[in-house]
């Protein structure tokens, strides 16, 4: 197979929709005959300020972009994150202050670069071009298309409908997205399928202010959280974050259902696509236990956010803890007043998020003292040292004094 050939099937592994996959297939030509590279553009609004692996499909996808010979830009959107992007809202979003903007931004490249070639990547802020477009500028923006189109967009749809507000910079957000790629003269656009709309606006707008090309669009799929039903998400608490400490990637990892694993491996894995049907083949045949699928995705992902050991030290700990019953070596320890309320005492050692949560948690016997199961929601702490678990992989240690 010809190492274009082998690009492409990496490049469309795994995506949702792609729109002109042939000038997708000349520019990846181009660069196996020529040594010409292109760029692949993909944006963020630094919102907050964790990442999780559900963003970690997309900017995998652009790794591999980067080893077929893209330059990705990426995207800050410092400018745009001031609107807020619409995309899925059914209200309109509150604005956030620069300051916080920018400190996301650099959380956000931190972890970014944990996934991406520093080398062949050149980060660009949107607030560079915006805010000298000024408001001549803007208004011949808004000019390049109509309300009725932006209306034909889903969530304004629904939300038109139902007399719920849309603001007028809403609308302008699709069309400040799309003429970022008219500044950047982007190639390729990358993006979830959820931003179709604003990623062919990109297209649209190169085309009204003749740049000279139509960048073509490659989509990801949302990818689920850890419940296999919605998507991954910080808010609904599913999610594996990229920063989260090696022992929860790994189990939390183990949590999926074996028929979500394909799912994660189809596209968070690097392993090639023959391997993972030779994997799914052993499964099926029973020469492999899907457990042991399961634990194998589990170490590389761990890998992939530190490395090999912290992913075998990952995996012993987690042996230690759910074979054997033990409580793990490394919790965290904290000191409380005598008489403390247990759930929050569970709040304060950060192993529950709220009080009333800690109550749920005990009712459905999830909470344990000393590996004892906590029975009384009401019950008060005395003088002494405890060991505090919920579920199987929240631990803390307190001294109650």
């Amino acid at each position: 197979m010809s190492n274009i050939q082998i690009a492409l099937d990496e490049i469309s592994r795994g995506t949702a929709e792609i729109i002109d996959i042939e000038r997708i297939e000349k520019l990846v030509t181009k660069f196996y005959e020529t040594g010409e590279p292109y760029t692949v553009k993909a944006g963020f609004d630094p919102t907050g300020a964790d990442l999780h692996v559900g963003h970690a499909v997309l900017f995998q996808k652009l790794s591999v972009f980067q080893k077929h010979g893209a330059i990705v830009q990426l995207l800050i959107g410092d400018f745009t994150a001031t609107i807020g992007d619409p995309t899925g809202k059914s209200e309109t979003r509150k604005v956030l202050d620069r300051e916080t903007i920018i400190a996301n931004a650099k959380t956000y490249q931190e972890q970014l670069f944990l996934l991406l070639d520093k080398e062949k990547t050149k980060v660009v802020w949107n607030n560079d071009w915006l805010e000298k477009l000024g408001a001549k500028g803007m208004v011949e923006l808004t000019t390049t298309y109509n309300v009725a189109r932006m209306l034909e967009r889903d969530d304004f749809e629904k939300r038109y409908k139902g007399g719920q507000s849309i603001s007028i910079s809403e609308f302008i957000y699709p069309l400040l997205q799309g003429y970022d790629s008219v500044e950047l003269k982007s190639d390729i656009e990358v993006g979830g399928t959820d931003q179709k709309f604003n990623l062919l606006m990109g297209r649209h707008l190169q085309r009204v202010y003749a740049v000279g090309k139509e960048q073509a669009v490659l989509m990801m799929p949302i990818l689920e959280g850890l419940d296999g039903i919605q998507k991954m998400s910080k808010s609904l608490n599913n999610y594996i974050g990229i920063t989260d400490a090696p022992k929860d990637i790994y189990g939390k990892t183990l949590s999926i259902s074996d028929e979500l694993m394909w799912r994660y491996y189809d596209l968070l894995s690097q392993r090639s696509l023959e391997e993972i049907a030779q994997i799914k083949e052993d499964v099926a045949n029973r020469t492999l236990h899907p457990k042991k699928a399961k634990e194998n995705l589990a170490l590389e992902l761990t890998a992939r956010f530190y490395n090999e050991e912290s992913a075998k030290i990952a995996k012993s700990e987690f042996d230690n803890v759910f074979k054997s019953n033990n409580i793990p070596t490394d919790i965290e320890e904290f000191e409380m007043e005598e008489g403390i309320w247990i759930c929050q005492a569970l709040v304060d050692a950060k192993i529950e998020p709220s009080t009333s949560q800690a109550r749920r948690d005990i009712k459905q016997g999830g909470v344990r003292i000393d590996q004892e199961k906590v029975i009384d929601e009401k019950m008060n702490l005395s003088l002494g040292e405890y060991t505090l678990q919920v579920g199987k992989r929240k631990f803390a240690k307190i001294k109650v004094k």
